[in-house]
């Protein structure tokens, strides 16, 4: 193998890594999202038994 050949396979596996890190990243943020939809949702809910529960035993 030559300069040449390293260098371009050398390339074509960075490029090939840091494609696979931008879809991690990208598919990471779409888990943070998800995850602060959902803790917001679990907060709705929790905070509407919350108040089931108060008016039930108010009377």
């Amino acid at each position: 193998m030559n300069v040449q050949d390293f260098e371009a396979q050398y390339r074509e596996a960075m490029a090939e890594t840091l494609n696979e890190l931008q879809t991690a990243v990208l598919l990471l943020a779409q888990v943070q999202n998800k995850i602060s939809k959902i803790g917001s949702s679990v907060q709705h809910i929790s905070q509407q038994v919350e108040e089931f529960i108060a008016e039930q035993k108010a009377e």
